[in-house]
């Protein structure tokens, strides 16, 4: 090998210095793209929000953007100005190529999770973003205490076995991403048949109380799901349903009744809400436009535990049970939740 010379002169130090370069070169990779856990441990340290927005909007990603990975996003603290950022760098990546700008209309990102917030003087409170199980049980739904009573119902709520889900999965083609379908709530079979039996399908919330504690009994929340994925805002309102304690393990919210399969069938041919079983509190709701309302209680509510849902403005509305399992569309409504608790000294 022929040896480096400046000036006519062999000069060893130049030419090491050279291959360390050369070295560094070669060996040098390119920054790891972000992750879902790496803004989370940003969030964690304390950075400003402003920082970490720049961070996931600049540099490579690699988001898990599934309903799921967004709740579990939202629960750690991240922002909503961080999250957007995050459904728009995976837009670019799924739709544009990575790094290609985002067509925009103006209007902000294409879809968001559901929000809700307790509105007190000029602040306001978030309300976590929670997900109702779902249960299989053959007891009637013909009160919320008999269900919550129910050992079946209950234990499968505080097990979380998502099986019925992870089967749909398997047989059918939606191109969705897994996490939905983690995420979409656990279906637990209790009696598996091969003829089509009614059966009771249960929601609940896991855990005896709320983390979320009021200390006013006529609160005002505001709540938006203009651009949640797959749902016209148009046909949904905010509403305030008790929840009933079960077995210091749950809370159940409501239940309806279906055909064993039901959660199988791709058609939107359940009409899972005309015969919903719920205790609501009657409420005085101002519609801001379509999915955007500002609700409050006609009158005081009693002490115990209570949750903001998503319903339809229809009774008649009609669901596909493969939704329902999946937490997708229309389906992904019944899953919506923001719990909250009144103790006995809310004025």
């Amino acid at each position: 090998m022929r040896q480096l010379t400046l000036n006519g002169r062999g000069s060893p130090g130049v030419w090491t210095v050279f291959m360390v370069a050369l070295a560094a070169t070669a060996t040098a990779q390119p920054p790891a793209p972000l992750s879902n856990a790496d803004v989370i441990d940003m969030v964690k340290a304390g950075l400003p929000e402003s920082t970490i927005v720049n961070a996931i909007r600049s540099g490579p990603a690699h988001f898990d953007t599934s309903a799921a990975a967004l709740i579990a996003l939202h629960q750690a603290g991240v922002s909503s100005s961080e999250l957007d950022a995050i459904t728009s760098s995976g837009q670019r990546a799924a739709g544009n190529g990575a790094g290609a700008p985002v067509p925009s209309d103006g209007a902000g990102p294409r879809w968001r999770l559901p929000s809700a917030a307790l509105l007190k003087g000029g602040s306001t409170q978030e309300l976590p973003l929670e997900k109702a199980q779902l249960a299989q049980t053959k007891t009637k739904p013909t009160s919320m205490s008999a269900l919550a009573s129910d050992p079946v119902t209950t234990q499968a709520m505080q097990s979380g076995i998502g099986i019925a889900t992870n089967q749909i999965a398997g047989q059918m083609n939606y191109g969705v991403g897994s996490g939905v379908v983690q995420g979409a709530g656990a279906i637990l079979s209790t009696m598996l048949s091969t003829h089509k039996n009614t059966v009771t399908y249960v929601w609940g919330v896991v855990g005896p109380t709320s983390a979320t504690m009021l200390h006013t009994t006529l609160p005002t929340f505001a709540v938006n799901f203009v651009q949640t994925p797959g749902v016209n805002p148009a046909e949904y309102a905010p509403q305030i349903v008790k929840l009933t304690p079960a077995q210091n393990t749950c809370r159940i919210l409501g239940a309806t009744e279906g055909k064993e399969d039901a959660r199988s069938t791709p058609a939107a041919d359940w009409q899972m809400y005309s015969g919903f079983v719920e205790e609501r509190a009657a409420v005085t709701s101002r519609e801001l436009r379509p999915g955007e309302y500002e609700v409050t209680p006609s009158s005081p509510l009693l002490p115990g535990e209570y949750a903001l849902v998503l319903r339809p403005l229809s009774r008649n509305k009609k669901f596909s049970g493969a939704d329902v399992a999946r937490g997708q569309g229309d389906g992904q409504m019944f899953q919506v939740v923001f719990t909250f608790s009144v103790p006995i000294d809310a004025t």
